[in-house]
């Protein structure tokens, strides 16, 4: 009887993992870029600027402030990155029970020849928080968590459309 139920399991795995190669299915792996260095401007920026030069990793060379913009295959403009926070729920009493946590980065990415390879684009990442005074300073450290998930979260995005980038000129 459990040779039976094994080898049950073992078929209806066996199947499932048919079914997902069959879809296409696969692991994100690694990401190859078409360009071999990168600028990364403004130098140094805020957090989702230094996070994105801190994760090419190796794979990509990143160029500092010393070296001018020129040297590179593209340059990555990280134009705006602005964290908000909003109220979204109170009590009765009028006392803040919940908020929002929204953090927003604009960004273009051009050719060393100035051509424009991703447009102006925008990505908006929030998370929900609730609030309790008598645990503030905890919430305040949960808050800073939140923002740094949604810094990582936005990078890995901003990696993944650079990835798709096919061609320099």
């Amino acid at each position: 009887m459990t040779t039976r139920i094994s080898r049950r399991r073992v078929s209806v795995a066996g199947l499932l993992a048919g079914l997902l190669t069959g879809c296409g299915f696969k692991l994100r792996g690694n990401q190859s870029f078409v360009f071999s260095s990168v600028a990364v401007l403004p130098h140094p920026g805020g957090g989702v600027a230094q996070e994105l030069r801190r994760s090419f990793g190796g794979v990509v060379q990143v160029l500092g402030a010393d070296k001018p913009v020129s040297q590179a295959d593209v340059v990555l403009q990280i134009h705006d990155e602005q964290r908000e926070k909003v109220v979204v729920g109170v009590n009765a009493s009028g006392q803040v029970r919940e908020f929002q946590l929204r953090l927003r980065v604009t960004f273009s990415l051009t050719s060393a020849q100035g051509k424009e390879l991703i447009a102006q684009d925008r990505i908006l990442q929030q998370r929900d928080i609730s609030y309790n005074e008598s645990a503030a300073l905890a919430k305040e450290v949960e808050e800073d968590l939140l923002y740094r998930d949604m810094q990582t979260d936005i990078v890995q995005q901003i990696l993944r459309r650079l990835a798709v980038v096919k061609q320099l000129s």
